[in-house]
């Protein structure tokens, strides 16, 4: 069992992820105090309420705990699509991400981002202190649909292992995804009890009604309740009638793919904003599976597989 650090780590979806996929989290960093609360009502590993942007008081806190891989996902609301789609002060939070990798230097690490990032002047910044440093880099933007979550959420990761040569897992995470989206309904049956549902567009030349026969949008970080002035879309899954509602923050953390026992800390509106601004766990569980596929077939070592999944990664 490979231990690992989660920084930036949110409310924990990265963590939960791995753990499923049976790594060992020794330890999360988090400077928002109803995630870092959060986090801590769900995990039994300590979380550090400190800024990373400290680097060398971070980069020895992080050796005490003797990681073998670093993951997590520096904030990018800066290069969002929901966001001003400018970098600034927040953006070098990736970077810095990148320095204390270097630094700290375990054999393997993670990175997840929105997709956007990977063009940006933030992570080309961060790419060159990886290679500088001896990693081998595997960099795909992955459709959560594709990779065990019923949500149409594009993800970039960038997943490092010391001394390989770049691209180390892209066959192997291509030949594991499925070849088709997973829907609401595949996902979840009956049990979400409704078959259309609202989701608030940025603007009313975007559809806001989806059915459960299709993967769920982005889940963001804001969630509002049909309007009474909605004008309606033409490619809407049905039309607006006195039944159509919103999902609910639980149905939301849900589609994250967050365990039901999951425990939520905060007013609606930081639990919002949390669930949303997650890794879906179980798109944290693909990432982390492979990784574990590289792990082992490295070190010849076996790795633990359902023998019922249809696809590669069990």
């Amino acid at each position: 069992m490979k231990r690992a650090v989660d920084l930036f780590a949110g409310c924990g979806g990265l963590s939960q992820g791995f753990l499923d996929a049976g790594f060992e989290i020794v330890g999360a960093f988090e400077f928002w105090s109803v995630a870092a609360d959060c986090y801590e009502a769900n995990f039994a590993h300590p979380v550090f309420r400190e800024d990373l942007s400290e680097i060398d008081c971070a980069v020895k806190k992080i050796n005490t705990l003797n990681p073998e891989i670093i993951i997590g996902g520096p904030p990018c609301q800066e290069f969002s699509h929901a966001g001003k789609r400018i970098e600034d002060k927040r953006a070098e939070l990736t970077e810095i991400f990148a320095k204390i990798v270097a630094a700290v230097s375990p054999q393997w690490f993670v990175m997840e981002n929105v997709d956007r990032a990977l063009k940006s002047d933030a992570y080309a910044k961060a790419r060159a202190i990886f290679k500088g440093a001896g990693y081998g880099l595997t960099e795909m933007v992955l459709n959560a649909s594709l990779c065990g979550a019923p949500q149409r959420r594009m993800r970039f990761f960038c997943i490092g292992s010391l001394n390989v040569e770049d691209s180390f897992l892209t066959e192997f995470i291509l030949e594991s995804m499925s070849k088709t989206e997973m829907t609401l309904r595949e996902y979840f049956g009956h049990s979400l009890g409704l078959e259309y549902y609202y989701r608030h567009p940025r603007n009313y030349c975007r559809r806001a009604i989806y059915s459960i026969d299709e993967p769920s949008a982005t889940i963001r970080g804001v969630n509002r309740p049909v309007p009474q002035g909605y004008p309606g879309h033409t490619n809407d899954a049905c039309e607006r009638d006195g039944s159509l509602r919103a999902l609910t923050t639980h149905e939301r953390a849900l589609i994250q793919t967050f365990p039901r026992s999951f425990k939520w800390i905060g007013n609606k509106t930081e639990m919002e904003q949390m669930i949303g601004n997650a890794v879906p766990v179980k798109l944290a569980e693909f990432v982390a599976k492979a990784l574990s596929y590289h792990i082992s077939t490295s070190s010849n070592l076996p790795i633990a597989c359902n023998t019922a999944s249809s696809h590669a990664l069990c």
